[in-house]
């Protein structure tokens, strides 16, 4: 370390813990943390200017969760608005109540860019480097755990493809994670290429906001299932029990119709597959081609579901106000895109809604002892921890239920192994491989492009416990909740002083 590394004005040189990223994930380990571990010191470190993460950086029309917010929020706080499937002002504004409720907000650094991580094993302390504020001042601080909290994506920028011929169109090409601010795109033809979460989103919204016509252009169709935008059965209960009650009885609700919905696309695919498809001919008029624009050549939850809510999309599709059209790009040109059909499509505003760059631990580089990790070399210990790295957690939500379940679990299960630590003298928690053979696999098991093109990059899930990640609530609670700690989790205190001299000499 340089001697130009030093804390800053307001940071602290040291913390017990260090929190990456103030988005769902940071701001739910902090009250776990603040709750459950009342003498433990931390600080969040966010790059950003604001909170939330994800829903303070997509600014698109009509962005939106795509799972229901009883979920989607957290186990503490209670989600009492009127709306299950809620828009990024709402859930904004929920996690603003979260961070002021719980005091978190003083707790927060903005512009704090985390650069690398090192850990000693000799002081059992990380020590964090990076820049904060505009004028890129370097900083140093030292925690004894780590939380990356940061998702798994780059917030810089998402995925766009080689498009042949792009620099010839002339008008407007906008990927949904850099929406310029205040486009007015009234009276345009707008083109959005893609058909996941994002794309099924845009239609309606690009629609309604004044759009003379809008097209979604796919290459593979996507299952696509309208979702009501409430929940009947909540707010039936909201009107006659404590929020907390009513929150909860929703909350298992639906993770039991998720894991049910998940069970049935593993067990019988063919039935899930017909319903989806018979319930998309219901939405849509007689005639359109529902097999070639959303019959999926693969089976359901291979990629993640999309939902329209409200079946918006499909009302607008029904409306003549959107259109689909699957088919592959052969080149763009001064006035749109050409498709293999030959057919163009001209447009004013072309949308690249083609997913997300895979960025873990937002590229932070990692050390123990000085030797480099590779994230994609790891297996994950519990879903949460990397092997043969102390200390050190990585919070990554479901892909087949809503995030924050998995992230509440993750913070629970470490405020336990901190208490635990805590009580009997231990400063070093490092899992590590037993004596049983243990063979990777990938992390996510989706053939979605941004997962498949970034395989590489991702941690890994063994074949056995603890290693093994489940994508089931109730497996994860089990053992997250109540598990033992001491599985393939290798306690530790540093050499004493007086050992280290012994060894020199």
């Amino acid at each position: 370390m340089t001697s130009d590394l030093k804390p800053t004005q307001s940071l602290p040189a040291h913390v017990d813990v260090l929190i990456i990223g103030a988005g769902i994930s940071g701001i739910g380990a902090a009250v776990h943390l603040r709750k459950h571990c009342p003498g433990t010191s931390f600080l969040i470190a966010e790059r950003r200017p604001e909170i939330g993460g994800t829903w303070d950086l997509f600014r698109y029309p009509g962005v939106r969760s795509d799972s229901d917010m009883y979920t989607l929020g957290f186990s503490f706080k209670p989600w009492t608005r009127r709306k299950a499937i809620a828009g990024a002002d709402d859930i904004m504004a929920y996690l603003r109540e979260t961070v002021d409720q719980y005091g978190i907000r003083r707790d927060i650094r903005h512009g704090m860019s985390i650069a690398a991580a090192s850990w000693s094993s000799e002081t059992a302390l990380w020590t964090v480097t990076g820049t904060i504020g505009s004028d890129k001042t370097l900083f140093s601080i030292t925690c004894r755990m780590l939380f990356s909290c940061t998702g798994y994506y780059d917030y810089d920028e998402g995925y766009t493809p080689d498009f042949p011929g792009r620099e010839r169109y002339q008008g407007l090409f906008i990927h949904p994670q850099q929406w310029p601010e205040d486009l007015d795109y009234r009276g345009d033809h707008i083109v959005v290429i893609g058909s996941g979460a994002t794309a099924v989103t845009l239609i309606p919204s690009l629609a309604a906001g004044g759009a003379e016509k809008v097209t979604m252009l796919q290459r593979t169709p996507t299952y696509i299932a309208s979702q009501p935008s409430s929940d009947k059965i909540a707010l039936g209960l909201q009107s006659f029990l404590p929020a907390k009650w009513a929150y909860t009885i929703t909350r298992y609700k639906n993770i039991l119709y998720q894991m049910f919905v998940y069970h049935i696309s593993r067990t019988r695919p063919d039935g899930l597959r017909k319903r989806l498809i018979d319930m998309v001919k219901d939405e849509l008029p007689e005639g359109f081609d529902v097999a070639k624009h959303f019959t999926p050549p693969y089976n359901p939850w291979d990629e993640r579901l999309c939902a329209v809510t409200d079946g918006d999309m499909f009302r607008t599709i029904r409306e003549g106000r959107a259109d689909v059209v699957t088919d592959r790009i052969k080149t763009f040109t001064e006035d749109g895109v050409l498709l293999e059909s030959g057919q163009e499509l001209k447009a004013d505003i072309i949308v690249s809604a083609t997913g997300l760059k895979i960025k873990v631990l937002s590229g932070m580089v990692l050390t123990v002892d000085g030797k480099p990790i590779n994230p994609g070399d790891r297996l994950l210990y519990k879903g949460i921890m990397f092997n043969d790295v102390p200390n050190f957690a990585m919070w990554f939500g479901y892909t087949n239920a809503g995030w924050t379940l998995k992230a509440d679990l993750t913070s629970e299960y470490m405020c336990r192994l901190i208490k635990y630590m805590d009580a009997n003298e231990l400063k070093i928690a490092t899992p590590e491989i037993g004596e049983d053979p243990v063979e990777a696999q990938p992390m996510v098991n989706f053939s979605s492009g941004y997962i498949q093109r970034s395989a590489d990059l991702m941690p890994k899930s063994g074949t056995r416990a603890p290693w093994k990640l489940h994508q089931n609530f109730f497996k994860d609670a089990r053992v997250l909740r109540h598990g033992p700690l001491d599985d393939e989790m290798v306690f530790a205190n540093p050499a004493p002083a007086s050992a280290k001299f012994d060894q020199a000499a």
